[in-house]
């Protein structure tokens, strides 16, 4: 017998799609302020089955913004919301390089800053997720290119940096083939599709 398939996923994007971006860091917990809607799109999904899995570029720790104690506490704020929301992630994993800024060990080329899509591997690997029926949401062309390197369909969301983004894909020729309003939109969308609904029972 072939093994039975693992649960299927969203990758969420963190700043700009679940919670509003802050122009330098978002080091402080009481600063955290989530996005309309982001509560209710990412119970939506959890409600679905869908393994939830934040995904978030943290170069603030190599540029000397925010140590990593202070990215720990909010992404521990960030899950505690979530969870009373009906939303718990079962992981959340962030890049804190950068390939030019701070000093090692921080300063440097990796894997795991989107739009690689190391931190999206090595989630799927540790919790068993169903890449094939995954989806990814954000607000940046750099969190659809990590879905896409591993053939995982986007969403970009017009919240966070979004609709300029949208901007700067349209003019290069390439819309993205799904975009929302913001992540209760994005949650519509995927629990519509066919390989949406129900994933994960």
């Amino acid at each position: 017998m072939s093994p039975a398939p693992g649960r299927p996923a969203v990758f969420l994007d963190r700043d700009g799609t679940l919670n509003r971006e802050l122009e330098g860091a978002l080091a402080r917990v009481e600063d955290l302020d989530l996005l309309e809607g982001a509560l209710e799109g990412s119970a939506a999904l959890h409600a679905a089955g869908f393994a939830l899995v934040v995904i978030s570029n943290q170069s603030a720790i190599a540029r000397g913004w925010a140590d990593p104690a202070q990215v720990a506490d909010v992404n521990r704020e960030l899950v505690r919301r979530m969870t009373e929301a009906g939303a718990e992630p079962v992981g959340v994993y962030i890049c804190p390089h950068h390939p030019s800024a701070g000093a090692p060990p921080y300063r440097r080329a990796c894997g795991c800053r989107k739009p690689a899509p190391g931190l999206l591997r090595l989630a799927a690997r540790e919790h068993a997720l169903d890449v094939e029926r995954s989806w990814v949401v954000g607000d940046g062309a750099r969190d659809l290119a990590a879905g896409a390197a591993l053939g995982i369909e986007g969403v970009l969301v017009r919240t966070g940096k979004g609709e300029l983004e949208l901007e700067r894909l349209r003019a290069r020729g390439r819309e993205p083939a799904r975009i929302a309003a913001d992540l209760r939109e994005a949650a519509r969308q995927i629990l519509a599709d066919p390989r949406g609904a129900d994933q994960g029972r």
